[in-house]
C-alpha cells in the first residue's frame, strides 16, 4: 500500500500550480530541443566544410540556453514530485496521482490544459487507457 492517496478534489486544487510548473517545463523543453538542433546543425556544417569558423559567442549562448533549459526541466520534475505527482509525459503534459478507487490503487490522470480531474487509469496502464471518473 502507498504512503499517500489523493482525492480528486485535492488534485483539482493543485491544477493552477501544476499548470504553471508544466508551462515552464514545456517551454524549457522546447528551448532545449531548439538549442540541440542548432548545435547539431552547426556541428554538421563544420564537419561538411572540413573545418570552418565557429562563432564561439553564439555557440556558448546556445549551449548555455540548453543547459539552463535542462536545469529548468529538472526543477519542474522535482516540483511535481514534491506535490505528490508522478510526471509521465512532458510532451503531452501528463501527471499522475495515486488514488484508491473501490479498494484498488489507480492513478488519477491530469493532462496540461485540463481544468478538472476527469479520468483515471490502472497502475500498469497509461494515457491511452484513461477511463472517465
Amino acid at each position: 500500500m502507498a504512503e499517500r492517496y489523493f482525492e480528486r478534489e485535492e488534485v483539482e486544487r493543485l491544477i493552477p500550480q501544476l499548470t504553471r510548473i508544466m508551462e515552464r517545463m514545456m517551454d524549457a523543453q522546447r528551448a532545449v530541443l531548439e538549442a540541440n538542433q542548432w548545435l547539431q546543425g552547426e556541428q554538421r556544417r563544420i564537419e561538411m566544410s572540413g573545418g570552418g569558423t565557429v562563432d564561439q559567442s553564439a555557440w556558448r549562448t546556445i549551449r548555455d540556453r540548453r543547459d539552463r533549459g535542462t536545469r529548468d526541466v529538472q526543477k519542474g520534475l522535482e516540483q511535481l514530485q514534491a506535490l505528490g505527482g508522478v510526471p509521465k509525459d512532458l510532451g503531452l503534459g501528463l501527471v499522475d496521482f495515486l488514488h484508491l478507487r473501490d479498494g484498488r490503487e489507480v492513478n488519477l490522470c491530469w493532462r496540461y490544459g485540463e481544468e478538472r480531474i476527469t479520468h483515471w487509469h490502472g497502475l500498469n496502464e497509461g494515457y491511452a487507457s484513461r477511463k472517465p471518473l
